[in-house]
């Protein structure tokens, strides 16, 4: 009964005492507060480009819709039926000048003709009388012999210029009759192409009658709206020629997607003379020589009311400082590295742009020749931010494709064989003098 009672006591005085001394050495050792130094910040990295003068030739950008230089509406002179109309007298069809593209029914134009050619001999007739009374006249009052000076109705000159005016008016009327039988052969006035035809064989047509649409094909022409900004980069052609003097001409490239890739070289001729005013905006006008060459087999046709996207050449620029539009944020300004205590910090430099195409940018100022441009895309960032820099050239460098091929064919080698070098030949006897 007392060992029972001695074993009750043991448990609770040794768990005091364990008490005692746990919290006797948690008090002699309390906990400390260590605390680390600053954690240093992860710079960025960032594609840097030394900027450099270049020679930049500008290339402008515009747009229009082919038109032909002469178009005209082929109209009927006479009147007549017509009864046969040239193979090419259709829509798209071509024609050389001179050609016979439609002939009307001459049988009445012939008649007519006929009859004012017998009408002129007739006055002709007369004439010859009249004449002859004349001289008759004159020898009939110098024989009387009065010495008086005869007076004009004596010598028959009324009479006599009237048959004169009859043998004209014949003769205009037989001309006249000749133009109009001629005009039944309604004649091509340029080597050009049929727009549209309105009229058929057997059609009874009139004067005046539209007969078809035609254009000229020597050359077609583009009218391109020429932005107010980048008139300063061309050289248009807008001053006064005299006769025999020469004006160079921008070239100009003409492209559209309508049949497959087409393109076209053309020059610019002339501009408008005066500001467009819906558009308030200079039109220039581009000219495209023998659009339709046979011999040109790599240029396809054009089309007359086709829309073509044009690249202008311009001016060159000397000493040109060009970046790239990726590096300009909102239009107005780029980050820039420099060197700050031995440390590469961006800032951020504000700039004026000159020229701009979808690519590229000519900097007018803000900018200075052997700053490093920031090429990589980058947010809110305050200059003084430190950065690592990584130089590249203007144009950027290409990576080169991973031989798959050869990187598997090197993982089945020996190690001593993927870097490149040979195991030593006294390896095997090693291995013999450690077997035996």
């Amino acid at each position: 009964m007392k060992l029972a009672n001695y074993k009750k006591l043991i448990v609770p005085a040794t768990i005091l005492i364990a008490t005692f001394f746990l919290s006797k050495f948690i008090t002699n050792n309390p906990p400390k507060n260590v605390r680390g130094g600053p954690v240093g910040l992860a710079k960025t990295s960032v594609k840097t480009l030394e900027l450099s003068p270049q020679r930049y030739g500008v290339i402008l950008e515009s747009f229009g819709t082919v038109q032909p230089r002469t178009q005209s509406v082929l109209i009927a002179q006479v009147s007549g039926e017509i009864n046969k109309i040239n193979q090419q007298f259709s829509d798209g069809g071509f024609f050389e000048k001179g050609d016979v593209l439609v002939q009307l029914d001459d049988r009445d134009h012939r008649a007519e003709v006929k009859i004012n050619e017998s009408s002129l001999l007739s006055a002709k007739q007369v004439l010859l009388e009249e004449q002859a009374r004349a001289e008759q006249a004159l020898v009939d009052w110098k024989r009387l012999g009065n010495g008086k000076k005869p007076s004009s109705l004596v010598l028959r000159e009324p009479q006599l210029a009237t048959a004169k005016a009859q043998v004209l008016s014949a003769q205009a009327k037989l001309e006249k009759a000749q133009l109009s039988l001629e005009r039944t052969k309604v004649v091509a006035p340029y080597a050009g192409r049929i727009l549209a035809k309105h009229v058929d064989l057997g059609r009874v047509v009139v004067n005046n009658t539209q007969l078809a649409d035609i254009y000229a094909i020597d050359y077609v022409e583009v009218r391109l709206p020429i932005n107010n900004k980048d008139l300063i980069f061309m050289d248009l052609p807008e001053q006064y020629r005299y006769s025999g003097e020469t004006q160079t001409s921008s070239k100009v490239t003409l492209s559209a997607n309508l049949i497959g890739q087409q393109q076209w070289q053309g020059k610019i001729v002339r501009t408008e003379g005066a500001i467009d005013a819906n558009s308030q905006q200079l039109y220039i006008v581009a000219q495209i020589d023998n659009p339709y060459n046979k011999s040109n087999i790599n240029v396809a046709p054009i089309k007359i009311g086709q829309y073509v996207n044009a690249q202008i050449v311009g001016k060159t620029i000397e000493q040109a400082l060009v970046i790239p539009n990726s590096a300009i944020y909102q239009g107005s300004y780029v980050y820039i590295v420099e060197q700050v205590n031995g440390n590469s910090v961006l800032k951020r430099k504000d700039i004026i742009i000159r020229w701009q195409n979808n690519q590229e940018a000519i900097i007018e100022s803000g900018l200075v020749f052997g700053e490093k441009l920031v090429l990589t895309p980058l947010g809110q960032v305050s200059s003084g931010t430190p950065v690592n820099t990584i130089s590249t050239t203007s144009k950027a460098m290409e990576k080169r494709p991973v031989n798959k091929r050869r990187t598997e064919k090197n993982k089945r080698l020996p190690k001593e064989k993927q870097l490149g070098k040979r195991p030593p030949k006294n390896v095997p006897e090693i291995n013999k003098e450690a077997n035996s």
